[in-house]
C-alpha cells in the first residue's frame, strides 16, 4: 500500500496589509522621528549656548569684583588703559579684557548762555569747575569676557563700570581746596 499524499488548499486572509501600506507607514514612522531629532538637536544646542552664556556672566560678575577690590581705595591713575588675561586652566577657552578712560563730560555752558537772559559768570565758573571735578574724579572701566571654542564665532558680554574717587577734595573757592 502506498501512502496517499494529500495537500491541504491554503487560504490567505484579506485583513492583512499590503506592501505599500508598510511602506507608507515605516515613511510616516521615519518623518515623524526626524523631526523628533531635529527638534531635540536644535534643543540641545540652545540649552549648550544658554551654558555657556551664563557661564560668561558668571565669570564677568566674578572679574567686575577683582577689579573693584583691587583698585579700591587707590588713585584712578593706578587703573591701566588695557589689560587682558586668561581665567586660567580652570576655565579654559575664556578670557577677559579690561579697558578704561577718563569719563567724558559734555560742555553744558552753551546750554546755559542760551536760555533768556544768558548765564551767570559765577554759575559758568561753578559748572565749569564742577565738570572739571567730574572727569577727574571718575574713570570709565569696560570689562569685556569671551568665550572662544574651535572655529565658532567667539561669544563676547561686557558691562561697564564707573569708578569713583569719593576722597578728591571740590576744587571749589574758599573751599579750602585750590582749584586746579
Amino acid at each position: 500500500m502506498s501512502p496517499t499524499v494529500r495537500f491541504k488548499k491554503i487560504q490567505f486572509s484579506k485583513s492583512g496589509f499590503t506592501l505599500i501600506e508598510v511602506v507608507l507607514a515605516l515613511m510616516v514612522m521615519a518623518s515623524g522621528l526626524l523631526i523628533l531629532m531635529n527638534s531635540w538637536a536644535g534643543t540641545y544646542s540652545r540649552l549648550r549656548k544658554t551654558q555657556t552664556q551664563v557661564e560668561i556672566v558668571g565669570l564677568l560678575e566674578r572679574k567686575v569684583s577683582e577689579i573693584e577690590r583691587e583698585y579700591k581705595g587707590k588713585s584712578l591713575d593706578s587703573i591701566p588703559e588695557d589689560k587682558a588675561d586668561d581665567f586660567g586652566s580652570d576655565v579654559p577657552n575664556y578670557s577677559w579684557k579690561m579697558k578704561s578712560r577718563k569719563l567724558e563730560i559734555p560742555d553744558l555752558s552753551p546750554l546755559l548762555v542760551g536760555r533768556e537772559g544768558g548765564a551767570n559768570t559765577n554759575l559758568l565758573m561753578i559748572m565749569k569747575l564742577f565738570t572739571d571735578h567730574l572727569s577727574k574724579s571718575v574713570k570709565e572701566v569696560k570689562i569685556t569676557v569671551t568665550h572662544k571654542e574651535g572655529k565658532k564665532k567667539p561669544l563676547s558680554v561686557d558691562v561697564t563700570i564707573y569708578m569713583v574717587d569719593y576722597d578728591r577734595p571740590l576744587p571749589m573757592p574758599g573751599a579750602g581746596a585750590p582749584p586746579s
